[in-house]
């Protein structure tokens, strides 16, 4: 058996109806990444705190994922570059209830991120700027010229998704995490990593981050964007991620050290 499901079929469920008053559409987002083999303990140490989102059956979600960017990659360096304010731009399948949206990422220089969305059918996955009311939405809402947006890094991944039992906060935990990049034919996938990510709507007290610091886990900051582009896009401006790179390395590859 699967050790991370036992232990959330332990936890007591919500659902996303009951979730409704912890969307955090615009939040602070504090991020970890953690090896798969640590993520059993770190669960149990939550299972009395938090609840664990149920549909349709399911304690684990299957998401897929496309991101547009510009052909030079421009909301990718903006990243890169530690820009205060920058954007970014997707198409995501909800695939166990076979929704969509069209999705944007603003992050501000309070460092504050704020998503909108709207919802697309799934044919339109690969293909939304071709409909002319996506096309619209984009245009008005992104600062880049959506002529020059194009699909750039598809991923797909599997997520649990955590409420504290204040319902004041909401985790996302992040696994089995495969790029395919459409400009570069590369694909690649880190199945040992784990991306967690904290939203709440302020820098405020939080269980979980007492918990990731008994295990002695510091926050660090990544985008599976950025991410997904610097395994699958060689040619793409690196040199500030190398750092994490090697964190990834050490972490899910122990033995190499």
């Amino acid at each position: 058996m699967d050790p991370i499901s036992d232990i959330l079929a332990v936890f007591q469920p919500i659902t996303l109806e009951e979730m409704s008053t912890v969307k955090l559409m615009n939040r602070i987002d504090t991020k970890y990444m953690v090896a798969r083999s640590v993520l059993p303990e770190i669960l149990k140490s939550l299972k009395d705190n938090y609840f664990v989102q149920e549909n349709v059956g399911k304690r684990i979600a299957n998401y897929h994922t496309l991101y547009y960017d510009t052909e030079d990659v421009q909301m990718y360096l903006a990243h890169h570059d530690r820009k205060l304010t920058r954007q970014k731009l997707r198409a995501r399948i909800y695939c166990d209830t076979g929704i969509a949206f069209c999705e944007i990422k603003n992050k501000n220089n309070k460092k504050r991120t704020q998503k909108k969305r709207i919802p697309i059918s799934i044919n339109d996955f690969g293909k939304m700027l071709t409909n002319d009311e996506i096309r619209t939405y984009v245009s008005n809402e992104v600062r880049y010229d959506v002529n020059t947006l194009i699909p750039q890094v598809e991923n797909t991944f599997q997520r649990i998704t955590l409420v504290n039992k204040e319902k004041s906060e909401r985790l996302t935990i992040d696994l089995n995490i495969h790029f395919f990049n459409h400009n570069t034919g590369k694909d690649a996938e880190i199945t040992e990593l784990v991306i967690i990510e904290l939203k709440q709507d302020g820098n405020v007290p939080s269980f979980f981050k007492k918990t990731l610091r008994d295990f002695r886990i510091k926050r660090k900051r990544i985008s599976k964007y950025c991410l997904g582009t610097i395994l699958t896009n060689p040619s793409a401006k690196n040199n500030r991620f190398k750092r994490k790179l090697r964190y990834i390395n050490k972490i899910t590859n122990p033995t190499t050290l």
